[in-house]
């Protein structure tokens, strides 16, 4: 395929269904409106996954790139997210230590990113080496690195402000002890996320007085247990308007609505693994109340 058929064919996907017009029974009105594009579990795969399998042809740094570079032309506030577990999983990772992968994102211009239990497989000097390399920000709020050389490094959350609209960004990460080789996180000390995450929404929602709140979490979408997990972030908390999770590789068709402990509405969305797709989910804010509306998309597969 030549490059001009590719960025063709990327495109037409990306459009499928994507780029919507205001619905018509808000037209009357005044909004503001921000895309959220978002990824989760890429694990080093640089290029599409390989001929023979499931996944064949699907995925891979460029192909994800011309769709995000299409619709950052077509909207004018977009955020791109991330879920964590940027690392780990084919030889790039192996050769380079999670330093292509973070140039590969720095060119895409990704806004943040959180940290999943895959990105300690480079021990703490190469987390430390792709969060210096960042143009973005990693934000955890249940990941204590006081005692580590990443102490000050990485933020509870980052607020950003597109236009009218101010977005607050809060990351939280599964249990590591069992899951990752204690010497690999070193004195990293594990906070249970659902009263920091509490907490971290509240402070962003009520007092920084952000339109939106987005939590990134590597915490996976459910288990049959009591493992802390995205339906249960979300139904257990409140102030937080989308999870956008990671780590159980989960391919939901469209962002699932759940209710949180105060009856609003939170949107759940995970995208698979391998950057095979992106999510995608625009937030409208009518300008004098604030009052939010969103469209919630189906994923657009690369």
């Amino acid at each position: 395929m030549n490059r001009r058929s590719f960025i063709y064919k990327s495109t037409a996907i990306a459009t499928s269904g994507m780029l919507a017009p205001i619905p018509k029974i808000w037209a009357k009105k005044a909004y503001d409106k921000i895309t959220i594009l978002h990824t989760n579990d890429v694990h080093s795969r640089i290029e599409p996954f390989p001929v023979g399998g499931r996944l064949a042809g699907k995925g891979g740094y460029a192909k994800r790139a011309a769709i995000i570079k299409y619709i950052r032309a077509q909207e004018k506030n977009v955020l791109l997210l991330d879920a964590g577990d940027l690392i780990q999983g084919t030889p790039y990772f192996n050769l380079f230590n999670g330093e292509l992968e973070i140039k590969l994102m720095n060119a895409m211009q990704y806004d943040v990113t959180t940290i999943g239990n895959h990105d300690f497989d480079a021990g703490m000097d190469g987390l430390e080496n792709m969060v210096d390399s960042a143009n973005f920000p990693f934000v955890s709020c249940n990941y204590n690195f006081d005692n580590t050389n990443l102490k000050n490094k990485i933020s509870n959350y980052k607020i950003i402000k597109k236009s009218n609209i101010k977005v607050g960004i809060f990351g939280v990460g599964i249990q590591l002890e069992g899951l990752v080789p204690a010497e690999k996180y070193t004195d990293t000390t594990y906070v249970t996320p659902l009263n920091v995450a509490r907490e971290t929404a509240s402070f962003l929602k009520n007092e920084a007085n952000c339109d939106l709140v987005v939590c990134l979490s590597h915490l996976g979408y459910q288990y049959k247990d009591k493992t802390p997990s995205d339906k249960h972030l979300a139904q257990a908390t409140n102030n937080i308007d989308l999870i956008i999770g990671g780590h159980t590789h989960t391919l939901l068709n469209q962002p699932e609505i759940l209710k949180n402990v105060d009856g609003a509405r939170v949107l759940v969305n995970q995208v698979g693994w391998g950057g095979t797709h992106v999510g995608r989910v625009d937030f409208y804010f009518e300008k004098k109340s604030r009052k939010i509306k969103v469209e919630p998309h189906i994923v657009i597969s690369t």
